[in-house]
């Protein structure tokens, strides 16, 4: 009997589990990215083709592309670092510290926005001591850069923190006996088994960096060709009831997003089986 329940588990059967998995994805991916897809293939092929090598398009697509990635880069620096503090250390106000990391998460992200504006600008509380440096950080792609790294730190230490929990110090303390130095110790032990979990963490800050548009819609100054982002850009065309450009430009991000995971995932895989070979 105890055999059975184990077999079977505490959920109904492969089956209808399964089934109940493909219906779900498919009302709320699979079916929509399907329609999207649909509706581009009503225009004609000269009509997308120019739609999207519009100079204002292309420029809002190497914006985006530009800062998300050169956010998800810095967020892959620093969050291993607050995770690793978050992970290791005990000291007075940690559970403040690691609430803290979540409030992207919760919080609107227009008043994140809105928040950096105010922050940033030449007048704000940072933004005036930058200045003085001749640094402008609110209204130019420095400031889209700086919304993005806001909402996608959480991604990366979420993912690398329970790495680090769950890490074996007798690895360490292993690496110490033999003679390695503590860099020599992170480096080739440490890091090679945080690699996919970094990875992972910067697909999902850069993901959620290149679809992101209220903290960035205030803090960017929206101005076409140099700080203007696809979302905008979109919301702009289906404002103007160009609902076919601006299908063709969601298309053409779908398809960019979908390679540039596609070839995150790829590295992954590599990892764990080089990984796995060692």
């Amino acid at each position: 009997m105890r055999k059975l329940l184990h077999n079977r588990g505490f959920l109904p059967g492969f089956g209808m589990t399964m089934g109940y998995t493909i219906i779900y994805l498919s009302l709320l991916v699979l079916i929509p990215l399907s329609v999207l897809f649909l509706k581009a293939s009503t225009m004609s092929w000269e009509h997308f083709i120019g739609t999207i090598l519009d100079s204002r398009v292309l420029a809002s697509i190497r914006v985006s592309i530009v800062t998300s990635f050169f956010a998800a880069c810095v967020n892959a620096v620093f969050g291993v670092l607050v995770a690793w503090v978050l992970a290791r250390y005990d000291f007075y106000g940690k559970r403040i510290i690691d609430g803290i990391v979540d409030l992207p998460f919760a919080l609107p992200t227009a008043v994140g926005g809105i928040a950096l504006t105010s922050i940033y600008a030449e007048n704000g509380w940072v933004g005036q001591y930058l200045a003085e440096w001749g640094i402008k950080v609110a209204y130019t792609p420095l400031g889209i850069w700086v919304a993005l790294t806001f909402i996608g730190l959480p991604f990366v230490v979420r993912t690398v923190q329970p790495v680090l929990q769950d890490w074996d110090l007798q690895m360490e303390e292993a690496a110490a006996t033999l003679g390695a130095t503590r860099w020599n110790t992170f480096t080739r032990v440490i890091l090679p088994h945080l690699l996919p979990a970094v990875i992972t963490g910067f697909a999902l800050a850069f993901a959620r960096a290149l679809g992101e548009y209220g903290s960035v819609v205030f803090i960017s100054g929206n101005m076409p060709l140099k700080t203007e982002i696809v979302p905008l850009l979109i919301m702009t065309k289906l404002e103007q009831f160009d609902y076919a450009g601006a299908t063709a430009i969601a298309t053409v991000m779908l398809v960019v997003s979908f390679i540039m995971l596609l070839i995150i995932n790829y590295l992954q895989w590599r990892i764990n089986k080089f990984d796995a070979a060692r």
